[in-house]
């Protein structure tokens, strides 16, 4: 289920601030390996399915894995916005619980004071994906290397020059990503020419700035990427007095970009779905 995009952009932007041993995630594991697993993100359900199919033992309520036959047949602990269900969770006996920071804090604090193990994840960048693959891979004794060769492929589709470029992911207010978040790592890490890559300003969420109208038309980007979160955003957008005024909208260089792999990874074929759409955009 996709819900108003404020709100699915608070798990990706709280806690950037914290400790962690490794980049994208920290550890609360009694043991250095884990068998039976759940994962509170579809990012998580994927890597740990991908890497050991047979660890994973629990999975959020989530469209992507509802889509995907693999994970059908295992227990769901959660669904939409709704908190995980400790009991379940609980019950499935886990050997390592993984969340999302600022999203299951709660969740995992509890599952520690049962003595649950959990790891805490945070992705905001291919850094953070690289190393969260690679610390799972670790936990259940897997090699990460095909993962990572998957992404290294996925980037390798990145363009040598690109126009610039400028992402909208709501209307009230404008926001748009910085180089401080995934989707905005995701367009540096593709080559893409991001006009808003080094842009500060005020926003309830970190990595995104909120842009005033005239500093959308100032930038006039030559192309323009529209974040598709259920709310018919590309629609409203057009709408906008300053909408027909922009250079991309005048070369009809606007192009409808899925939540998931942009603005939050999703899972691995989300992300390497985005890898393919911006390597077609720029060519």
């Amino acid at each position: 289920m996709k819900l108003f995009l404020p709100f699915l952009l608070l798990p990706l932007a709280a806690c950037n601030g914290q400790n962690s041993p490794l980049a994208g995630a920290s550890a609360d594991q009694g043991d250095a390996t884990a068998d039976r697993i759940v994962a509170l993100t579809s990012l998580s359900a994927d890597l740990v399915h991908t890497l050991d199919g047979d660890a994973l033992v629990g999975i959020p309520g989530n469209e992507l894995l509802h889509q995907d036959d693999r994970f059908a047949g295992l227990p769901t602990v959660s669904e939409g916005r709704t908190e995980p269900d400790l009991e379940q969770i609980v019950a499935l006996e886990p050997t390592l619980v993984i969340g999302a920071a600022g999203f299951h804090d709660r969740t995992l604090q509890r599952l520690k004071e049962l003595g649950t193990p959990t790891l805490t994840t945070e992705v905001n960048s291919w850094a953070d994906l690289r190393a969260l693959t690679e610390s799972l891979a670790t936990t259940v004794a897997a090699d990460p290397q095909p993962l990572l060769e998957r992404y290294d492929a996925c980037l390798a589709q990145a363009p040598a020059t690109s126009p610039t470029t400028l992402v909208l992911v709501s209307r009230q207010p404008l926001l748009t990503p910085n180089r401080n978040s995934w989707a905005g790592d995701f367009l540096t890490q593709f080559k893409i020419d991001n006009v808003a890559a080094n842009l500060q300003g005020d926003s309830p969420f970190e990595g995104y700035i909120t842009l005033p109208e005239e500093k959308v038309l100032s930038a006039d980007p030559e192309v323009l990427l529209v974040v598709d979160a259920g709310e018919n955003l590309l629609d409203q957008l057009k709408g906008e007095p300053f909408w027909s005024q922009l250079k991309a909208t005048q070369q009809d260089q606007v192009h409808s970009f899925d939540y998931f792999g942009l603005v939050n990874p999703g899972s691995i074929a989300s992300i390497e779905q985005t890898c393919r759409q911006l390597g077609v955009l720029v060519e």
